[in-house]
C-alpha cells in the first residue's frame, strides 16, 4: 500500500465534493454545476494557488508540497486537524524500498507489570501495535470484551474483530459508529506509517473481505482517536460505559497503551467491580499455586503462555 497518486486524488476529490458552495460563500453561477461540491479552480482560489498547481497536486504530480500550501488546502477544504495531518503525510515525498516487515512487536516486561498493576486497580488496559493488533492486555481487559486468550495471535486485531467477528456487533450497541471510528483511525495510521507491512496487510484483508469496510474506506474519513467513550452490552453485567485514553509509548515505536476508566458512583462502576470480583475469585487458587511454584503471575504469566 503506501502513499500513491490515487490516494492523494481520492482524498482531495472526496473532500471538495463534500463542501457545499453556498456554505463557503460561493455563488451558484449562471452555469449549473455538473458535480457536487467545489470545482478545482474554486479550491485553488481559496487556497491561494494556481489552478494548474492544484491540479498537479490532486493528480499526485507535484514533487514536493510546502507546508504553507498544505495549510492553505486544509483551510480551503475545511479539514479537521486529523485530516490536515493526513494530507501533509500523503503529500510528502515517498521513500521507496522502506517497508517494515519485522516480527510482531513484543511488549516490554515493565509495561506488562504496569498492566498488572492497573488490573489490581480495576482499570482494564491493553497495548496495541500496528494496524490495531492487540499485543498485551490485563485480565480485566480480557473480560470486558472478547477473550483474546482463546484466539490465535494473528486474530488478535481490533479492526479485524470489529468487521469479522459477529460477537462484536452484539458487544457494541453502536456498532456502526465503532466501525466508522475504526476505519478513520486506520486511515490516519496509514498516513503516518505507509511502509508498515502488518498495517498494510490488515487494510488489504478488510478491503478484500468486507463491503462494509470498503464503503467506509472510500469515504476518506480520517480521525486520530486518543480519548473518548466506549459503550458495551456485556453478557454478564449488562451496559458498561467506559472512558478510554490512548497513550503513545515513546520508547516503543508503534505501541500504544489504552486504559479504560468509569465514572465514580455510576452503574458502570458497579458493573466493572462485579467483573473484577469474579476474576479475583477465579484466579485466587491459581495465583496461590503459581506463587508457591516461583513463577510469574498476572499479565506476565499470560504473556509467556501466549508468546
Amino acid at each position: 500500500m503506501g502513499h500513491s497518486e490515487a490516494e492523494i486524488k481520492d482524498f482531495l476529490k472526496a473532500h471538495r465534493a463534500a463542501l457545499d458552495p453556498a456554505e463557503v460563500g460561493l455563488p451558484e453561477g449562471v452555469v449549473r454545476r455538473r458535480v457536487r461540491g467545489l470545482r478545482r479552480e474554486e479550491v485553488a482560489q481559496r487556497a491561494g494557488i494556481s489552478v494548474d498547481y492544484y491540479t498537479r497536486i490532486e493528480q499526485g504530480r507535484a514533487p514536493a508540497v510546502s507546508d504553507s500550501v498544505v495549510d492553505g488546502l486544509a483551510r480551503a477544504l475545511r479539514l479537521t486537524p486529523s485530516e490536515h495531518t493526513y494530507l501533509r503525510n500523503i503529500t510528502l515525498p515517498r521513500r521507496h524500498g522502506r517497508v517494515d516487515t519485522g516480527p510482531r512487536p513484543r511488549v516490554r516486561p515493565e509495561i506488562l507489570r504496569l498492566l498488572e498493576a492497573m488490573d489490581d486497580g480495576r482499570v482494564p488496559a491493553f497495548v496495541f501495535g500496528p494496524g490495531m493488533d492487540v499485543l498485551a492486555w490485563n485480565r480485566l481487559g480480557g473480560r470486558i470484551g472478547l477473550d483474546f486468550g482463546e484466539m490465535a495471535e494473528d486474530e488478535r486485531n481490533g479492526a479485524l474483530l470489529i468487521f469479522f467477528d459477529p460477537r462484536a456487533r452484539e458487544l457494541h450497541p453502536n456498532w456502526s459508529e465503532v466501525a466508522d471510528d475504526t476505519v478513520a483511525s486506520l486511515r490516519a495510521e496509514i498516513g503516518r506509517t505507509p511502509g508498515n507491512a502488518r498495517l498494510c496487510r490488515v487494510i488489504h484483508e478488510l478491503r478484500e473481505r468486507s463491503e462494509e469496510f470498503r464503503q467506509r474506506w472510500e469515504a476518506q474519513a480520517v480521525q486520530e482517536r486518543m480519548r473518548g467513550t466506549k459503550r458495551y452490552q456485556h453478557p454478564e453485567v449488562g451496559e458498561l460505559v467506559v472512558m478510554y485514553e490512548a497513550l503513545v509509548l515513546p520508547a516503543d515505536p508503534g505501541q500504544t497503551l489504552c486504559t479504560y476508566t468509569v465514572e465514580k458512583g455510576s452503574a458502570s462502576e458497579k458493573a466493572l467491580r462485579a467483573l473484577a470480583e469474579g476474576l479475583a475469585a477465579e484466579a485466587g487458587v491459581a495465583t496461590g499455586v503459581a506463587a508457591e511454584a516461583g513463577v510469574a503471575t498476572g499479565v506476565e504469566a499470560e504473556a509467556v503462555a501466549r508468546a
